[in-house]
């Protein structure tokens, strides 16, 4: 049968229940919130007079769930308005409207007995063939599913999200032994193509896959940080990006994620294993007393870490597990540490630390050793393979490196030598790979698995750019690579320091336009680093600046505004996917193409007025034109949308706010699984060329002249004399509403592009020259943050 999800009910409108309805409504899935009735009134709802029997009260909970949505950071909804596809509703008196509904997803609280009774009145109405899970993290989903009409069981599964449900990408399927197959295998290609998600298969165990690998390092490191003696400070100063972690290392993210959460997931598996597995997953005195005291973290103002006013200003305090008191925070020093810092790939950190002699070292080698042993000795236990288990925990907890992937990085062969000769005990399945000749859990595309190697089970639609190096490069300089993605279709990948735009990337801009209206379809211009593009080389402009050469940096502005009129008047449709941070000289790559693919988590925003500048390759009259199109050719409210997009440094916290804030239009498109991007990208590339794609005409360009300048400047005034922005700010503001009212000509005054352009050059250039614009670009380099001067 076609199986569709058109809407859903969400039942249980905590956080977890309220972030996935706020995440299908960022696809554009119309989902029904319910919880229970309240038994009691507010003092609120006394005073307006309401009684139990209200709507309004009875649907209180889910109410109020959705209100909360639009105050919560990180932000669950991509934009506020999205909030409309979320309908409040009550466990008594919506019940029956689950009829309504594809898919019906369970999100209350973790007591078996409870959720069976849930649904057992769910399976009486249901229609037959709606899909029901449960978002458990770690209650058996055989025993949830007992008890159950044949067509509930068959119908019935776990999808275990991560919290927040729109910023982490893993998603657990578990099956039962009744699911049928055609429900596991639409739930994984519905999560994967529609939710965004990375899909791993569990197994119906104590918290599944990542939380039970995850819970049991943090409690292993835990339990070394008290045996060694080491600070909370000191553990979190080599547990993040230093071995391939996020950079809430351990205890940071202990107090985002709450203790109290912790220590629940952690109960799930003490309860139901026994021996030393058993000792491991009992919390450690300290952290029982700190949830007692209401210590759980971020949500209590409070955890392993405090913020704390002293003579200093604000500074973080860590947690003495000892005292209970709070401390300075510590770092642990080691010179492995400084070396592994200079390595690039994760792995070279991993291999530097870890075969160290030195207190960071053997501190490191203590707390990956039991989790790689861990982990071998249940990945068959918790999931079909040792993949899965190294993806669930890169999506779930945010590791650079499963945990077969540190192994091999390490070198299994020679650590498992060391392991045996400290008296460890490795699984025998590891064993046998060695002995068979087998070095390595991975080999290219494929993983080890019954004796032999076999491959990774990859979508289609997923583009690995590092695969098709070397033979598919087409030509490469230091900062950019064209590479032949298939089909006809070109993809400019940027590798500069950060994706910076400096005079290595335009130069391939340009030979990769000439090259692809040569012989291509089109092309993609994208990557698969951290972030699209942060913007231009600041420090070469800064020491260019500094050493007054001014030509110089004006050469490069002019070329760089070229490179930006030979994308929008490339011959063939050149395509932008950007991701991430978008800035600046990003955001001015992707304005002028046929079409920007952009990811949902795309922070998009021209942002040069944080430096003392304004954007000088285009990016004015791009966002101008965008707005002339919104607007109707408006120039007054073009010109004031534009003006106060840029001179605010608006940046968008989505894709989908991007087509609020004008950066994206009609013409573009929101990919929600990033993974997507680039081959989304690569269709629309297809799509403009098959639909007779013509680059559009050079053609006269209405402003709001010196009317619209004095506007826009009288807004800028208004702030300076109410002390919202400084003199250097007030400066800024004027050359930037003088480039985008088009100078001094009269209202609706016709202008040609490269008019604009010049206007935004001379404006940037004298801005360049300006003391308070270069205190400004050596402070952000300096310290990542704005300079208000």
């Amino acid at each position: 049968m076609t199986r569709y999800i058109r809407k859903v009910a969400v039942i249980g409108s905590g956080v977890m229940g309220s972030g996935i309805a706020a995440h299908l409504a960022n696809i554009g899935i119309r989902s029904l919130l319910l919880d229970i009735v309240p038994k009691e009134l507010t003092e609120s709802e006394r005073g307006k007079g309401l009684t139990l029997e209200d709507k309004a009260v009875r649907n209180r909970l889910s109410s109020e769930a959705i209100k909360k949505l639009a105050k919560q950071k990180p932000a669950p909804l991509s934009v506020k308005t999205k909030a409309t596809y979320i309908e409040p509703g009550n466990l008594e008196d919506d019940l029956k409207r689950l009829e309504e509904v594809d898919w019906i997803i369970e999100v209350v609280v973790e007591n078996l007995a409870i959720k069976q009774q849930l649904f057992e009145k769910i399976d009486a109405v249901r229609k037959p063939g709606t899909i029901i899970s449960s978002n458990t993290s770690g209650i058996s989903v055989e025993a949830m599913a007992e008890g159950r009409t044949e067509d509930f069981q068959a119908h019935f599964l776990g999808t275990h999200f991560f919290n927040p449900p729109r910023y982490l990408k893993l998603l657990e399927i578990i099956p039962t032994h009744k699911t049928n197959k055609e429900v596991i295998d639409f739930m994984k290609a519905f999560a994967e193509e529609t939710l965004g998600k990375g899909v791993v298969e569990g197994k119906d165990t104590p918290n599944f896959i990542a939380n039970r690998i995850g819970t049991y390092g943090l409690l292993v490191t835990v339990r070394e940080m008290l045996k060694g003696g080491y600070s909370v400070g000191e553990i979190d100063s080599v547990t993040g990006p230093l071995i391939g972690r996020p950079k809430s290392a351990t205890f940071r993210t202990l107090d985002v994620v709450g203790l109290d959460t912790f220590l629940h997931v952690a109960k799930n598996v003490y309860e139901v294993v026994d021996g030393i597995e058993k000792d491991v997953f009992d919390p450690p005195a300290f952290m029982k007393e700190m949830a007692e005291k209401g210590w759980i973290g971020s949500k209590s103002g409070q955890g392993f870490f405090v913020k704390k006013k002293s003579e200093k200003g604000t500074e973080i305090l860590e947690l003495n597990p000892g005292t209970l008191e709070y401390e300075e925070r510590k770092k642990l020093k080691a010179a492995s540490i400084e070396q592994a810092k200079q390595a690039k790939k994760p792995a070279d950190k991993l291999k530097t630390l870890a075969y160290a002699d030195d207190c960071a070292g053997k501190l490191i080698w203590s707390l990956l050793k039991p989790v790689l042993l861990y982990s071998a000795e249940k990945a068959y236990e918790i999931a079909n393979d040792l993949y899965a288990v190294d993806q669930a925990m890169k999506w779930g907890f945010g590791w650079e490196l499963g945990p077969f992937e540190m192994w091999d990085a390490l070198g299994v062969a020679k650590s498992v030598e060391r392991m045996e000769a400290e008296g460890e005990t490795v699984s025998a399945w590891v064993k046998e790979m060695l002995q068979t000749g087998h070095e390595s859990f991975y080999k290219g595309d494929t993983f080890y698995h019954d004796g032999g190697y076999e491959p990774k089970q990859m979508n289609e639609k997923i583009v690995h750019l590092k695969s098709l190096k070397p033979d598919n490069v087409v030509m490469k300089n230091s900062g950019a690579t064209l590479l032949d993605i298939g089909d006809d279709v070109a993809l400019l990948e940027f590798h500069s320091p950060n994706n910076s735009i400096g005079l290595d990337v335009i130069q391939m801009i340009n030979k990769s336009i000439e090259e692809v209206e040569n012989n291509y379809k089109g092309l993609v211009i994208s990557n698969q680093g951290k972030n699209f593009c942060v913007g231009a080389n600041l420090m070469m402009i800064l020491m260019e600046a500094q050493d007054d050469n001014y030509f110089e940096v004006e050469l490069v502005v002019r070329q760089f505004q070229q490179a930006m009129a030979n994308i929008r008047y490339s011959a063939k449709p050149v395509v932008t996917g950007p991701f991430g941070m978008t800035l600046g000289g990003g955001a001015e790559i992707c304005l002028p193409s046929a079409s920007i693919q952009a990811s949902l988590e795309t922070y998009l925003g021209l942002v040069e007025v944080g430096v003392g500048l304004i954007p000088g390759g285009g990016g004015n009259k791009e966002l101008y034109l965008r707005n002339l199109e919104r607007t109707n050719y408006d120039v007054q409210k073009a010109a004031i949308t534009t003006f106060e997009t840029i001179a605010m440094a608006k940046v968008s916290t989505s894709g989908h706010e991007a087509v609020e804030n004008g950066f994206l239009s009609e013409r573009d498109g929101v990919v929600i699984n990033g993974d997507f991007l680039i081959d989304r990208a690569k269709q629309q590339v297809e799509y403009l060329l098959a639909s007779g794609y013509r680059p559009p005409e050079r053609k006269k360009i209405p402003v709001a002249g010196e009317t619209g300048f004095a506007t826009l400047l009288l807004g800028a005034k208004t702030m300076k004399f109410g002390g919202m922005i400084s003199d250097h700010d007030l400066k800024i503001a004027e050359k930037l509403a003088f480039v985008i009212a088009g100078g001094r000509v009269p209202k609706g005054t016709l202008v040609d592009e490269q008019y604009l352009l010049d206007l935004e050059r001379e404006a940037f250039l004298s801005l360049i020259a300006e003391p308070k614009s270069q205190q400004r670009m050596q402070y952000m380099l300096a310290k990542g943050k704005p300079l208000r001067n």
